[in-house]
């Protein structure tokens, strides 16, 4: 099993703790066009966990989906990027995992999209280690 290891260090957490209202609210009118990328692509699964609520997040969202081999994980991340990029105009601050394809993270400021191949989603378990977060679950199309 690949580990990710998620590199975030202390000026950056702050960085993020002190967005502005206006870049809070252009992240989080990402999240439709993010959905809908997934859809497209076939992803399953998909949720979105609202962690504003919580004293320990150090983001406000995040996107989870599943991709059922390697090459649709990446086609999945890759069909983000594209259109946030084309049509939003916003690039991520940080993608990891991309070369194995197990578990793509896309850091999108005070949003962060984790596209996972189905094991790796289950060995993590993000929903239940961020179960007081409010969820919201999106078909799968």
């Amino acid at each position: 099993m690949v580990i990710l290891h998620l590199n975030i260090n202390l000026a950056f957490n702050l960085k993020r703790k002190s967005a502005t209202a206006q870049q809070q609210e252009r992240t989080e009118s990402l999240h439709p066009l993010i959905i809908d990328s997934i859809q497209s692509v076939k992803g399953k699964k998909i949720l979105k966990l609202d962690l504003r609520q919580l004293d320990d997040a150090q983001v406000d969202f995040f996107i989870l989906c599943s991709g059922d081999s390697n090459t649709q994980v990446r086609a999945i991340a890759d069909r983000i990027e594209k259109r946030l990029r084309e049509e939003a105009g916003e690039r991520p601050l940080h993608v990891e995992g991309t070369r194995e394809g197990h578990w793509i993270l896309l850091d999108y400021f005070n949003t962060i999209v984790h596209v996972f191949h189905p094991e790796t989603r289950s060995y993590y378990d993000l929903e239940s280690l961020w179960s007081d977060a409010k969820f919201e679950q999106f078909e799968t199309l």
